[in-house]
């Protein structure tokens, strides 16, 4: 059975990086929409935040079937150190998704958002996020001590 598992974990990989490749071709024609999209013809710099949009979902959608699910929306939060209840994650997908009744952000959903002018949950997370990368890299030295008045 050795032998088996072997070729099944090679073979995993080869269909892992087959379906991250075909995911990426979908994002990316996604993507040449949007480029075209007269209504975001006023957007600057939009290939590259449409290149990094894209990026990000991809580490979101976890099962690699182009849209985000609430596992991977939930295990990338807590990456960021943000755990949200069930309810909160919900509530977070359909703000995306536009209705309750989806329980995955698609990722035209996920452009909409980053690109529109509402400020969904999300959305603010990830401009946060963007920007805490961006001084961490600035700051040098030990980090500032929390204390019970910074806790939320």
């Amino acid at each position: 059975t050795d032998k088996h598992d072997d070729l099944r974990t090679r073979s995993g990989g080869k269909a892992y990086g087959l379906l991250k490749s075909q995911q990426e071709e979908k994002l990316s024609s996604i993507n040449e929409a949007f480029l075209t999209d007269p209504k975001f013809a006023e957007e600057e710099d939009l290939a590259s935040k449409l290149e990094t949009f894209k990026k990000k979902y991809m580490e979101f959608d976890l099962n690699n079937k182009g849209e985000i699910d609430m596992m991977g929306l939930k295990r990338m939060l807590e990456k960021m150190g943000l755990a949200k209840t069930h309810l909160e994650l919900k509530k977070m997908i359909s703000e995306v998704a536009g209705s309750a009744s989806k329980d995955t952000i698609s990722y035209h959903d996920f452009l909409n958002m980053m690109l529109g002018k509402r400020n969904a949950i999300l959305k603010l997370i990830l401009m946060f996020e963007g920007m805490g990368k961006e001084q961490e890299q600035k700051s040098v030295g030990p980090p500032t001590r929390k204390t019970f008045s910074d806790l939320p």
